[in-house]
């Protein structure tokens, strides 16, 4: 019977070291789940309502099995308690209140028991073995692995990663691969996530972070950080773009990239499935990277918008399909890799854009101020756009435009001063008619113009402006700050506000956050109005009701 216990204990601890091992967890988590199994089995043998205990030495095999029980004057629970005088019998010296050990017998394991016990086993260590992989994941997220294709399920990849398996998602694929059961795949750990499955580990090799990953694993001088990737742009699986910058003024950024007969590139370029990369030296000027980055085209101005986040780009009449590319590929990389939407356009059209805008903005103010056409297009030709830049613009500024001096300067100082309060009127007298309150009109920073914008919006009392969010009120600060081209040559341009995003309902006025929130908290101050004196309260002064009115209060 000896020899039976003992071979039975060197099992348990053989199946213990074995799963531990296999499943690369901790053997105290396979001791744990063994006794919790033997527990189940042992309930099923007692009564399950029974408080039974089990422990299994790590080092001999020995298993002790035990029924805790508390010890009470009048036993109500048979299965859990016992009275003072049985509690005596268990335990020398025990007290009411004591909770004591009452031996139990080792079970039999019967053949339902034993698959009971498997089945908590096999949950426990699958458990240790779903948050070992967690842990061993969830701070690699932006590595490049490497692992063997599972299956491919409704056009999904799962990869194989060893210990774990990720998948690579349709929209994370380079376009047109095929993907083999068993061929070695590399990608990059873009999210890990925590599930009741296991870990999702979710692969891409369609995100530009996995094309810098293996230009670093190509290019040593990117691995020690002489050079770095500053933007990447990417159409998976057809053309690709990068921004590179050397802090080493001696090593030529794109020709490291490049490597020796294009060697560095091409492996980048065979592992992205022959997808054409654009190596492109990066630069503080944002001009001259737009320039860079729309290569191999030839540029002939830009005109940048930083407030808008937009740049106009003049190419000649036989660079404009090369400029925009195929299906507008070369022009949308360079907007991903600038960060800035870019209108492409020829010379052509930049003179006809800019002869509309010239004619119009003289027109205006032909009519505005009340001057001759020379006049007015002298305002156009210094960059003027706006009647409220001559109104407010240093008057000797103005007085300085060729032909002008300072008598003609105050006039049309006077007469735009003038004509914006005519404006004023206009929109004031639409604003009344919208039903728009006049408290509006006394809210920092909103104009006449914006009271009519509000009350076509429907905003027509404070409590509407007030429920607003500072978000929901304006959008991207934009002003019509004067602006040159980079042509040396040529007068200056002003770009003209575009349409404004509809983020926000004054978005198209260019009110900053803080002039936004100024407005909503000064549209929200008459809610606390009426609030109690808080601070007054705290120094003893009651505001409201005598303390005779408040003593007859509480006695009733």
């Amino acid at each position: 019977m000896a020899s039976a216990i003992s071979a039975n204990k060197a099992e348990l601890l053989a199946i213990a070291n074995a799963v531990a091992t296999e499943k690369m967890i901790d053997k105290s988590i396979v001791i744990e789940a063994m006794e919790e199994a033997i527990q189940k089995s042992a309930r099923n043998r007692y009564g399950a309502e029974n408080d039974i205990r089990a422990r299994l030495d790590p080092l001999t095999g020995d298993l002790t099995l035990w029924r805790v029980v508390e010890v009470v004057e009048e036993v109500e629970d048979y299965f859990k308690q016992v009275d003072l005088k049985q509690g005596e019998k268990l335990q020398p010296g025990a007290k009411v209140g004591d909770f004591i050990v009452d031996p139990l017998p080792p079970v039999d394991l019967g053949r339902i028991d034993a698959q009971s016990a498997k089945q908590v086993i096999f949950q426990k260590v699958r458990d240790a073995e779903r948050e070992r992989q967690f842990e061993e994941f969830k701070d690699r997220q932006g590595e490049v692995i490497t692992g063997v294709i599972k299956s491919v399920e409704f056009g999904h990849v799962i990869v194989n990663l060893g210990r774990a398996e990720g998948v690579i998602r349709r929209d994370q694929q380079i376009p047109r691969e095929a993907a083999r059961t068993g061929e070695r795949v590399r990608a990059l750990i873009t999210k890990v996530e925590r599930n009741n499955r296991g870990p999702q580990i979710f692969l891409s090799r369609a995100h530009p972070d996995f094309m810098k990953k293996l230009f670093a694993q190509e290019v040593p001088e990117i691995y020690d950080g002489i050079i770095t990737i500053m933007a990447a742009a990417r159409d998976p699986g057809s053309r690709a773009k990068i921004g590179v910058i050397s802090r080493d003024s001696s090593i030529d950024p794109v020709g490291a990239c490049v490597g020796m007969k294009g060697s560095r590139v091409q492996a980048v370029v065979q592992e992205l499935q022959g997808e054409k990369i654009d190596i492109i030296p990066w630069s503080e000027d944002t001009a001259t990277f737009v320039v860079n980055a729309l290569q191999p085209a030839t540029v002939s101005r830009v005109v940048l918008d930083e407030d808008d986040g937009r740049i106009e780009v003049v190419v000649p009449d036989d660079q404009l399909s090369l400029a925009i590319g195929r299906r507008g590929q070369n022009v949308r990389l360079a907007s991903q890799l600038t960060g800035h939407q870019i209108d492409i356009m020829t010379e052509e059209e930049s003179s006809e854009k800019r002869s509309k805008e010239f004619a119009e903005r003289s027109k205006m103010f032909e009519e505005e101020l009340d001057v001759d056409e020379t006049l007015s297009q002298l305002l156009v030709a210094e960059g003027f756009a706006e009647l409220v830049e001559v109104a407010y613009v240093d008057l000797a500024e103005l007085a300085t435009i060729e032909g002008f001096d300072e008598e003609l300067a105050e006039e049309l100082q006077s007469r735009a001063l003038e004509a914006l309060e005519r404006q004023e009127e206009s929109h004031r007298q639409v604003r009344r008619e919208l039903g728009v309150d006049d408290a509006l009109a006394e809210m920092p920073h909103l104009s006449e113009a914006m009271l009519v914008t509000l009350g076509k919006a429907g905003i027509k009392t404070l409590d509407d402006l007030a429920d607003l969010a500072t978000d929901e009120l304006i959008a991207k600060k934009r002003e019509a700050p004067r602006r040159r081209n980079n042509d040396a040559a040529g007068p200056p341009m002003r770009r003209p506000q575009r349409e404004a995003d509809k983020g926000g309902v004054l978005g198209e006025y260019g009110l900053s956050e803080e002039q936004g929130n100024e407005i909503i908290m000064a549209a929200r101050a008459h809610w606390f109005e009426d609030e109690p004196d808080l601070s007054a309260a705290a120094d003893g002064v009651v505001s409201g009701p005598t303390e005779e009115a408040a003593h007859a209060d509480s006695t009733q």
